[in-house]
């Protein structure tokens, strides 16, 4: 690995308009041109929308999914990548060459290449897939970065199978916080007046972005991955009112010890940068520890326990 200026962003996206969403990744690749970042992340399907999604008929989703690389949005990314030098990932809802529709998440690099994420534990509709395997890839940069999309980073075994493929760096592009969930401490319904009256009361909306519905739970998993596995982390997310729900950004870059470098606690759009220092990580924790692994003794974390269920049923069924 080498060192990186990374950023991470949070932003209010407008459901279903790829072109306004777009226009605002470009201004904040402006933005992080001029702070001479390396690694720029965007928020879960971001360019397309999320929560509104789950409303949609199949027709409706195929009409906002596009091929990757091959599609409009792909292709704006790489452009951008290439001519800024800057590796540039954003989320949106991909199609896939038999129809198939995913929550993916491109990553574009400034030598032309890219690489595709399709979320693992797809939930937002039933008529999006999940993918099958985990993102890890090679930059020009010489930094070996891996990706897994909100929900994928909950589940440790994913991280750490990214992190023995050998990333040094983890995307985590989110659309979370303010969550509805099954589990009474797990974050909560953040009511939206909060967030249309941010500018007349901006403590209670702050509240909520810094306690347990935001801030707060991340804290309770995110450094964890991060320090366990010896991963930089750059999570980003999006903020603001996104259909019923309000996201709480939190926008994030944590080392490899799970400490914060840097951290949003904006009510609105905003950009974070941190140094990723490669010499922190060659004798961090979480890479000595997974040294000292005995994988003969792990047989049963492949092993299905009959306990198994689909993620849409766990992530919404109430008893």
């Amino acid at each position: 690995m080498k060192d990186l200026h990374a950023a991470s962003v949070q932003f209010n996206h407008a459901p279903g308009d790829k072109e306004k969403n777009l226009a605002r990744i470009a201004a904040f690749i402006d933005r992080a041109e001029t702070r001479k970042v390396d690694l720029l992340v965007f928020p879960e399907m971001c360019i397309t929308g999320y929560w509104h999604v789950r409303h949609l008929s199949r027709e409706a989703i195929d009409a906002l999914a596009e091929p990757v690389p091959d599609g409009p949005s792909s292709q704006a990314l790489v452009a951008h990548a290439t001519r800024s030098g800057m590796i540039i990932g954003a989320g949106l809802i991909e199609r896939g060459p038999g129809g198939e529709l995913y929550n993916s998440y491109v990553v574009a690099l400034p030598d032309g290449r890219f690489a595709c994420h399709r979320k693992l534990h797809c939930f937002i509709s039933e008529h999006m897939a999940s993918g099958d395997t985990t993102t890890v890839f090679d930059t020009p940069q010489g930094t070996r970065m891996g990706v897994l999309t909100c929900y994928d980073n909950n589940i440790g075994e994913n991280v750490r199978m990214t992190a023995l493929q050998g990333a040094e760096v983890l995307l985590a592009p989110h659309q979370t916080g303010g969550c509805d969930t099954p589990s009474p401490r797990c974050m909560g319904a953040i009511e939206p007046a909060l967030w249309k009256n941010r500018a007349q009361d901006p403590e209670a909306i702050a509240a909520e972005i810094r306690g347990p519905k935001g801030r707060e739970w991340l804290l309770k998993w995110l450094p964890a991955r991060a320090h366990d596995n010896g991963l930089f982390i750059v999570y980003s997310n999006g903020i603001g009112v996104d259909d019923d729900e309000v996201r709480t950004g939190n926008a994030m870059i944590l080392d490899c010890y799970g400490d914060i470098l840097a951290e949003s606690d904006s009510a609105d759009d905003d950009l974070v940068v941190a140094e990723l220092k490669a010499a922190e990580q060659e004798m961090c924790t979480g890479r000595r520890w997974i040294k000292s692994r005995r994988p003969e003794l792990y047989g049963p974390l492949a092993t299905p326990t009959g306990m198994e269920e689909d993620t849409r049923i766990v992530r919404f069924k109430r008893s």
